[in-house]
């Protein structure tokens, strides 16, 4: 018997070809969406990974250096190192700020690292590492920067000397490093401005300016134009210790919070993009739904646009099973055309996107799953009206 869905598809295929693919266009959508969510966790995994730490060690209370703000002195890195199990650890800054060349400015997280300890890249894609202690800077490729270039950082300009790739925060601005003194400095030191300004205020203390206490207000202007505070400090674990081993006593001496690998995560990915991937749940909810309603309409129309044809095929003693079968083939080919031009279309504008959108293979299995779940579903009004043609229709017609 010739199929009625193929008979039916060829007699009208732009049709359906147009069809497809504007339901492709919005599968492709559906699958960036995911793409999008899965290049945030991916996006948070790489941070931890790159930092080439097994502990973070934050201020008390706080789920720094990532999530919220943290504070310590940088001397702390001295006691922590001598604690048991300690491999090596480094202080280390994390703030995010509009990193300038010439007119162009671009979104960036900056990075105080120590060279060579947790914290600095561990490859480069161009480029050496920072060798001088002062004014150098090492910036992700998606930053736009190029070797050579001069970048502004607060009140100091930076060389270019070295490129990362995939060095990215939990936001996926691309990150800048430079060496942790200029980095303290650009995050803590404040202006020349309000150096001015806060020593006109002490001076106008009564406090800072008591008899025999020579030098007071000296030591309170100086400690307010400079810093010595770092956001965490790495920690690589010694080999044969466990991170829960090294991070207890830091807790108990130290008094100081202490995250390992899966607590990292935990905050990064349950809590920092938990909004995020609710809402990009809802989108998907949506997009679902839309995508139903469209292959329902469609199935719909073509039904009701052979009835006649569905009519005749009762007349001559087809069963209902095979016209349901040829109405739920049609819908199949419509979801496959579409699954094709959708992950075609996400595959091809993925690279183009602000944010990272990783598209995983299993995820594209499960898509077409669903795809042809949801086309099968909303074929099954057409279905319905179809079995319900009364055979005489083709006689009285």
């Amino acid at each position: 018997m010739i199929s009625l869905a193929g008979r039916d598809i060829l007699h009208g295929w732009r049709k359906f070809l147009l069809t497809g693919i504007g339901l492709g266009l919005l599968i492709g959508v559906t699958f960036s969406m995911a793409g999008l969510y899965r290049g945030m966790v991916d996006d948070a995994q790489v941070l931890l990974s790159n930092s080439g730490a097994d502990l973070w060690v934050v201020q008390q209370g706080t789920q720094g250096p990532y999530a919220e703000s943290s504070s310590l002195r940088d001397d702390l890195v001295h006691g922590i190192e001598g604690m048991p199990g300690v491999a090596l650890a480094a202080n280390v800054t994390y703030f995010n700020m509009q990193v300038r060349r010439g007119d162009t400015e671009v979104r960036a997280m900056v990075v105080g690292i120590e060279p060579g300890k947790p914290g600095s890249p561990s490859h480069l894609v161009a480029g050496r590492p920072l060798s001088r202690s002062h004014y150098e800077a090492l910036a992700d490729v998606r930053t736009g920067f190029a070797l050579g270039d001069r970048i502004r950082l607060r009140r100091h300009d930076y060389e270019v000397v070295g490129l990362t790739r995939r060095m990215v925060s939990s936001g996926g601005d691309p990150m800048v490093f430079i060496p942790l003194k200029d980095a303290q400095q650009a995050q803590f030191l404040k202006d020349n401005d309000a150096i001015v300004n806060e020593r006109a205020r002490s001076a106008a203390n009564p406090a800072f300016n008591r008899p025999g206490v020579p030098g007071l207000l000296e030591a309170v202007v100086e400690s307010q134009s400079s810093s010595s505070q770092v956001n965490a400090v790495l920690v690589q674990v010694r080999q044969g210790f466990s991170p829960a081993q090294v991070a207890e006593p830091i807790r108990r001496w130290k008094h100081l919070q202490v995250y390992d690998r899966a607590g990292m995560e935990e905050i990064l990915v349950a809590k920092l993009i938990a909004t995020s991937a609710r809402q990009i749940g809802m989108f998907l909810v949506i997009l679902s739904v839309v995508s139903a309603a469209i292959v329902a309409f469609i199935i719909y129309t073509m039904t009701m646009g052979k009835l006649r044809e569905i009519a005749v095929l009762k007349l001559i003693g087809t069963r209902n099973s095979t016209i349901a079968s040829m109405i739920l083939q049609q819908a199949l080919g419509l979801g496959l055309i579409g699954f094709v031009v959708g992950k075609f279309a996400a595959t091809l504008w993925a690279p183009i996107f602000p944010k990272y959108v990783l598209l995983l293979p299993r995820d594209a299995l499960t898509g077409l799953v669903v795809v042809l779940l949801i086309c099968a579903l909303a074929s099954t009004l057409a279905i319905r009206i179809a079995i319900k043609v009364d055979p005489a229709e083709a006689i009285g017609g």
